[in-house]
């Protein structure tokens, strides 16, 4: 009877340990299943099949992290080893000064990547931060498996390099376009430069813009109240229409 008892506690116990392994694996498979529907559609991955993305991620050295609301993903001073890709949410690239003044150079959401240009720099810290706008999930890179061809002599590598030259070269058209906007003198002359871009590339007069009023200001290196006051005066002349962040320009 003993040697009954005994032999149905073991299997009991060797049920739930396979179950429990059964689900960790169930878990990983489905989180690496999301990771790749999210990164077949990104820059990086340009030309990559489905199938070779499971096989790059081992490669690449990659790992998941969650971030919440406000947290900071990285700080300036922090070594630019690492590339991040931002599965869900979205974050803000910034630079404080000394008395925690903050300017928006950027927001990135899901399929955005951010810290390439400072790993490929080689630089030896970060100058910005990176900063969750919301609860975000970031997978993180490490660089140097992108740009070397590792032991295996993976195929991929080359192609990879090839989407990170025209990453840079398109995040250095973007930094152009906002150097556009805030070297205009006042207030008025940069919300208009913004928004007159925004609609070009919504194709419309109608748009959305991903900031709020805060944002915003911190983005066009502007005063809140003046950029609020500024908005509310175009409204007065007929120049735009607004709500939160809904605009829509108006032609003369």
């Amino acid at each position: 009877m003993y040697r009954y008892l005994w032999f149905l506690d073991y299997l009991r116990k060797a049920y739930y340990t396979c179950s429990s392994k059964s689900v960790v694996f169930t878990t990983k498979r489905g989180k690496m299943k999301k990771q790749i529907e999210i990164l077949k559609d990104t820059p990086l991955f340009f030309g990559v099949q489905e199938h070779e993305i499971e096989e790059m991620l081992g490669c690449l050295s990659s790992s998941e992290k969650t971030y919440n609301k406000s947290s900071y993903i990285l700080t300036a001073q922090d070594p630019p080893v690492n590339v991040g890709i931002v599965l869900e949410g979205s974050v803000h690239v910034i630079k404080e000064d000394f008395w925690g003044n903050r300017a928006i150079l950027a927001r990135i959401g899901a399929g955005g990547m951010f810290g390439e240009a400072f790993a490929c720099a080689q630089a030896d810290h970060l100058p910005v931060s990176v900063v969750a706008r919301e609860d975000t999930d970031v997978l993180f890179i490490d660089y140097k498996r992108i740009i070397t061809t590792c032991s295996s002599a993976c195929h991929f590598h080359s192609r990879l390099i090839e989407n990170m030259l025209h990453i840079l070269a398109e995040k250095n058209i973007l930094l152009t376009q906002k150097m556009e906007h805030i070297v205009k003198r006042t207030t008025r002359e940069k919300l208009l430069s913004y928004l007159s871009w925004q609609a070009v590339q919504a194709g419309s007069s109608y748009f959305m813009i991903p900031f709020n009023r805060q944002e915003l200001a911190d983005y066009l290196s502007v005063d809140r109240s003046a950029l609020s006051s500024e908005l509310g005066k175009l409204q007065k002349e007929g120049i735009l229409e607004y709500h939160k962040n809904q605009f829509k320009l108006i032609h003369a």
